[in-house]
């Protein structure tokens, strides 16, 4: 999958090649494989289509399968790269054939994929724009550190530049939240998400929205636990033998921004949350790290979020009760 283009390759059971080739990354040229498919006398409901998840590149063809009812995978890139073993050199033509060999080959254990819903795909767009806004906010901000280490003079030149600059930022990012809570307002099921995320002591309206976000309104992970290896807070054993016993420690393989907000809720969550505070005080004086004690607080965190949502129910402190 590329921004203008997608390389295509159809395999039978047997792993032959039926056809080879490349077309259009839009609409009317993915209608055209699709008919190219069924002159071959082929059913569309016996076909498995998979491709890389190349983000905005790949959802046209996204929604267009999902629109026809046809089954379809999107593939993580590095987990086709891994199982390729040694190769060498690249091209399109050849990356395609791997994602096919690779859908026949783990045909078994591949989760099929959904198209994302409307309101959940603009949320994401207006939350990477607020990202940027924020971002500029900041960048524009660090400009008053100059104020009393330059001459007057020079910094009353950049100074109302700055200003205004700032000002208009802000308001764009009023606009964007304003639209974000519009939009969460007006869908009865992203309303009752958010409220129920809220509920969970620590987090907040920008880490309850990420957490819809990545979990497409939590229709995407089966279990907190999954999440948790996504987000990269789950422990990995590290040996080897008799001679390699590694500590524990969280994979580089997350979703970095996920990680980021849950370390912040779980800053928070510690001072706001007895129960939670008290159990870092405890794994502490046993010596623990605070990073490791840090983490076991994110997981817990995420283990109550998905609690309320599997309820439909808000969190209940239950500690204040414990004698």
């Amino acid at each position: 999958m590329s921004k203008s283009s997608l390389d295509y390759c159809i395999l039978d059971d047997r792993s032959n090649v039926l056809d080879q080739g490349k077309t259009g990354n839009d609409v009317k040229s993915i209608k055209s494989l699709l008919s190219k498919i069924k002159k071959m006398k082929i059913q569309l409901s016996q076909v498995l289509f998979s491709f890389e998840n190349t983000g905005i590149y790949s959802l046209p063809l996204t929604i267009f399968l999902a629109e026809n009812n046809c089954c379809f995978a999107e593939l993580p890139a590095l987990e086709i790269k891994k199982s390729k073993g040694i190769t060498r050199g690249k091209s399109d033509r050849t990356d395609a054939k791997d994602i096919a060999l690779y859908s026949l080959r783990y045909q078994d254990k591949i989760v099929l994929s959904t198209a994302p819903e409307l309101n959940i795909l603009e949320l994401k767009l207006l939350f990477a724009e607020r990202e940027k806004i924020t971002q500029a906010i900041k960048i524009f901000g660090s400009t008053s550190e100059n104020q009393n280490f330059v001459p007057r003079s020079v910094f009353k030149t950049v100074t109302e530049i700055n200003r205004k600059t700032l000002i208009q930022l802000k308001k764009t990012l009023k606009k964007i939240e304003e639209k974000i809570n519009g939009i969460i307002e007006a869908d009865d099921k992203l309303r009752e998400q958010k409220k129920l995320l809220v509920s969970v002591p620590g987090i907040g309206d920008v880490t309850a929205l990420y957490l819809i976000l990545a979990t497409k309104g939590f229709s995407s992970f089966q279990t907190w636990r999954k999440f948790a290896c996504y987000s990269g807070v789950a422990p990995f054993e590290h040996s080897s033998g008799t001679s390699i016993r590694g500590k524990t420690r969280v994979s580089h393989l997350a979703d970095k921004k996920m990680k980021s907000l849950l370390h912040l809720v779980a800053l928070n969550a510690v001072r706001c949350d007895a129960e939670l505070k008290e159990y870092y005080t405890k794994k502490k004086n046993e010596g623990k790290h605070t990073l490791v004690v840090i983490n076991n607080i994110k997981c817990k965190i995420i283990s109550r979020a998905f609690a309320v949502i599997n309820r439909n129910s808000p969190f209940v402190n239950t500690y204040k009760f414990a004698s």
